[in-house]
């Protein structure tokens, strides 16, 4: 049996003096079973080692971040290179215009591009944007997707909405995902005032075929523009994203996460047109696009630099693919054998793996979810989700699959005795978004 004696010394020490203990709510004790809730200390390539020496293959490093593995010996090169040189400086540093050509060249899709530190900001800024070129109010959400922004637009539509005036609420509309008639009905019912659509090209599964074409050829014909929220899918789906692979080309895109494989950088990219109105060669009014001190910060723009080289010299978008497919083969087998392939459920593409724990009924299920996120850690495995990174090995896979099978077999005593809570170790895992604590 493992110990977090250390982990739930440091866990109570960061609920002390940062608000949730993390800086992440998708990183809160909450998301993890009771009193395992690991504080790491350090990582190499796939793997993590928390306060007490316990060490875990990672997935979903870094909320999806650490696409290459920690500590890449290329992406730290290039960090290096900067450490001497300075971090910031009055005006731009050479390395800006150096990241803004390889991210174009990378995502040849989009015109421009403004780096900022965080997919929220990039985002809103992409939603001032639109408000701004297109003279309307009204910003529609993919009411499917599950995180745009921590700014007002976007949280006044969850549950954790506190602090957030109700005229900022009604500034905000929602589309299903998949339903052009139902969006085309919020387009007529907000005649002239919807400014823009904004959404993942695609989460779990492909859009339907023509879907975001039409979506697009929609938006445009009811004078708003086609925002893709790249954040996940930027680098993970292809090298260009998700609308590199769907080939439909957006009004405007935002992307983070692995551009940066951990270090602090995200992107505001579109058509030249658009994005001109935050600079200084257009004649009409000004928008106060992406103004951050740290958005030029050089290390952070040098791990991107060396990110979009590797990804071009490696084509790590393809390796991320093969090593998903590898996985989700093991855990499908695994799961089936056990006799739970109806209850432990792989979503998504093989490069952005998720699952889904049901129970009897077939019903998500917080409880089996705990259940089985406690047998991965006692295996040794740190996994959320099933996102990969290319630092995973063959090994590290049939490692993860034989504690998959283990967790499995728990799963179907639980299932048996129609009640997971002698193997759920305490309290459940709790969604993110919910109104108290």
């Amino acid at each position: 049996m493992k110990s977090f004696t250390r982990s739930d010394a440091a866990n109570k020490r960061l609920h002390d003096v940062i608000p949730g203990g993390a800086h992440t709510y998708a990183k809160g004790v909450d998301q993890f079973p009771e009193g395992m809730a690991p504080v790491i200390d350090h990582g190499n390539g796939a793997h993590v080692w928390d306060l007490d020496g316990n060490k875990y293959i990672e997935y979903g490093a870094g909320l999806r971040a650490v696409s290459l593995g920690h500590v890449h010996p290329k992406v730290l090169e290039g960090v290096r290179r900067e450490l001497d040189r300075g971090s910031n400086f009055v005006r731009p540093s050479i390395l800006e215009l150096e990241a803004a050509e390889r991210f174009l060249a990378s995502v040849p899709t989009a015109d421009m591009v403004k780096f900022c530190k965080n997919g929220s900001d990039a985002t809103t800024a992409a939603i001032k944007l639109a408000r701004a070129v297109t003279g309307r109010p009204l910003v529609a959400v993919c009411s499917d997707h599950a995180f745009f922004s921590v700014d007002d637009w976007f949280i006044t539509r969850t549950a954790m909405n506190a602090g957030i005036p109700d005229a900022i609420d009604e500034l905000t509309v929602a589309f299903p995902y998949g339903d052009l008639a139902a969006t085309e009905e919020l387009f007529v019912r907000h005649e002239g005032r919807v400014a823009c659509l904004i959404l993942e090209a695609a989460t779990h599964q492909d859009p339907p075929a023509g879907y975001l074409e039409q979506l697009r050829d929609l938006a445009h014909r009811h004078g708003a523009l086609l925002v893709f929220d790249e954040m996940i899918t930027g680098l993970r789906f292809s090298a260009a994203g998700a609308q590199g692979l769907y080939g439909v080309t957006p009004d405007l895109s935002t992307f983070g996460k692995a551009l940066g494989n951990g270090f602090s950088v995200a992107a505001l990219a579109g058509k030249r047109e658009f994005m001109e109105r935050g600079g200084l060669r257009d004649d009409r009014e000004r928008v106060f696009l992406l103004s951050t001190t740290h958005g030029a910060e050089t290390h952070a723009l040098a791990a991107a630099v060396a990110v979009l080289g590797i990804y071009a010299e490696e084509n790590v978008a393809a390796q991320l693919y093969e090593i998903g497919a590898e996985l989700a083969v093991g855990v499908r087998q695994a799961a089936e054998a056990a006799g739970v392939g109806s209850h432990v459920v792989l979503r998504g593409r093989p490069s952005n793996l998720v699952f889904a724990t049901l129970d009897e009924n077939f019903a998500p299920s917080q409880q089996y979810r705990t259940l089985f996120l406690r047998e991965l850690i006692l295996g040794g495995v740190l996994g959320p989700s099933f996102v990969v990174s290319a630092a995973l090995t063959s090994t590290d896979i049939a490692r993860t699959v034989e504690v998959v099978a283990d967790a499995c077999a728990t799963y179907r005593q639980a299932l048996e005795a129609g009640d997971p809570q002698s193997w759920t170790g305490g309290r459940p895992v709790a969604p993110v978004f919910r109104r108290y604590a």
